[in-house]
């Protein structure tokens, strides 16, 4: 693929080369010579089409830019929406490429044993066909959240502190944080015993409770925790119970429950507070977090992990320590990328404190205007512009919120304005279209707990 210069640059970042600027350029081409590609995810019940072009004649060269636009496209499409089973409708060669990059011992092997062994617990595969022979889309996605009527648990499962709400009628008349250690037990009754703890503390602050709702960090599958950081000390042949363990509080507690990815629950919040659809929510912390409330108030089921999805088509863009891919949104939308640019505006930051602390350092030269930190926040912005205007290709979006530990103080206002440089200078349609947030009262009225409480609907 050819990779196109941004007129923007990142004042720390000369090599950047935007996703959005490669695929824009190649599906120029594309629109003209090309003929339809079709990419189709399947997860549980649920199908997901993506509709695309590639070259489909033998030259060679087209071949090329056509296998590497459309294992990116499908490198997005797997941790925005998840599957077990990629369909590759069109050119015949595409479909090989991709089937050949997904295989257990393809370049992308990690997707193929992330989305098949632990996610959905099916053999992943890729399916070659004609673009008309790729299922119709069927997505249901989860009117969820929104119920606000009665007496309801709203919980937060974070790394550090867990958050439980006692709400009435969409009014939390209690609230309390719990210091635990989740990622240091091995041990799944301890994890049972905790959340435990916490719902019965918010119960007894009511008369009854008709409902209890969640977010927590991790990929969560019908109420199931796939893999999720909090539970990391688990070992393997335990973690059965634990991806049980929401269905059993559940039948314990004799109510409905749902618990889902704290992105999403940020998003919906965010809906609820706004008033309006088509948010997606960005959280810049020791990650990247997203979730996504579409233009008719549903919450899809997708994963939305796009801290593994690729916003940097560059050759020496950073290798994401996980999966090992380049370019991914944690190198770019979090605290990792305020350290991968440190050395290069001149800041040499402690080694031997933690990571908080190590974001703190920088974030206070930030706010004492030291140039170097202004250019780290400066360089994340035209990221930001950039990586907004990549997602829009996937996402419908209205109104995009940006939060996290990243967007403090001075952050936030600099995040802002260097995406708004970028809509100015590559994509005015966007200013028209997406209105960007940071959180402010308005936003806040509705809680994290509010949001997760009013999830489950009481028949």
């Amino acid at each position: 693929m050819e990779l196109i210069e941004p007129k923007v640059k990142p004042p720390l970042d000369e090599s950047f080369r935007p996703a959005i600027l490669a695929n824009r350029a190649f599906l120029a081409k594309a629109e003209i010579l090309g003929i339809p590609l079709v990419i189709g995810l399947q997860r549980g019940d649920d199908f997901t089409r993506f509709e695309t072009r590639a070259f489909g004649s033998i030259d060679p060269e087209g071949l090329q830019a056509s296998c590497e636009y459309a294992e990116r496209i499908v490198k997005f499409l797997l941790w925005q929406r998840g599957g077990h089973t990629v369909y590759v409708g069109g050119p015949w060669a595409v479909g090989e490429c991709i089937r050949k990059a997904y295989s257990a011992d393809g370049a992308q092997r990690f997707d193929h044993q992330f989305m098949g062994g632990h996610v959905y617990e099916k053999e992943f595969k890729v399916v070659i066909c004609q673009a008309d022979e790729v299922p119709a889309s069927r997505e249901t996605g989860k009117l969820l959240g929104r119920n606000l009527s009665g007496f309801r648990i709203g919980f937060d499962l974070g790394a550090s502190d867990r958050k439980v709400s006692a709400v009435v009628d969409g009014n939390p008349i209690f609230s309390e944080e719990v210091i635990w250690e989740p990622r240091k037990n091995t041990d799944p009754d301890y994890h049972y015993r905790e959340v435990m703890a916490s719902l019965k503390t918010a119960a007894c602050k009511m008369p009854r409770v008709d409902a209890i709702g969640g977010s927590s960090a991790g990929i969560y599958v019908d109420n199931r925790p796939m893999v999720a950081s909090l539970f990391r000390g688990i070992p393997a042949e335990k973690f059965g119970d634990i991806k049980n363990m929401f269905l059993r509080i559940r039948d314990e507690m004799g109510v409905p429950l749902e618990v889902i990815n704290d992105g999403d629950v940020t998003a919906l919040a965010g809906s609820m507070s706004i008033e309006d659809n088509g948010i997606l929510g960005i959280a810049l912390g020791s990650s990247e977090a997203a979730g996504y409330v579409n233009t008719e108030g549903h919450i899809m089921g997708w994963l939305n992990e796009l801290a593994f999805a690729p916003v940097d088509y560059s050759p020496t863009a950073p290798i994401e320590e996980w999966s090992g891919d380049k370019g991914c949104g944690a190198s770019y939308f979090s605290q990792q990328c305020v350290f991968r640019l440190a050395p290069k505006a001149g800041i040499e930051i402690p080694a031997d404190v933690t990571d908080a602390e190590k974001l703190k350092f920088v974030q206070q030269k930030l706010e004492a205007g030291e140039e170097g930190a202004v250019k780290i926040w400066q360089s994340m912005g035209v990221y930001l512009g950039y990586g907004i205007a990549h997602y829009a290709g996937f996402y419908d979006i209205k109104h995009v919120l940006i939060l996290g530990r990243c967007t403090s103080g001075r952050g936030g206002d600099l995040l802002l304005e260097g995406a708004k440089k970028v809509f100015e200078a590559e994509f005015p349609e966007l200013l028209k279209k997406i209105e960007l947030h940071l959180p402010d009262e308005k936003i806040r009225r509705v809680g994290q707990s509010v949001a997760a409480a009013s999830l489950p609907v009481v028949e």
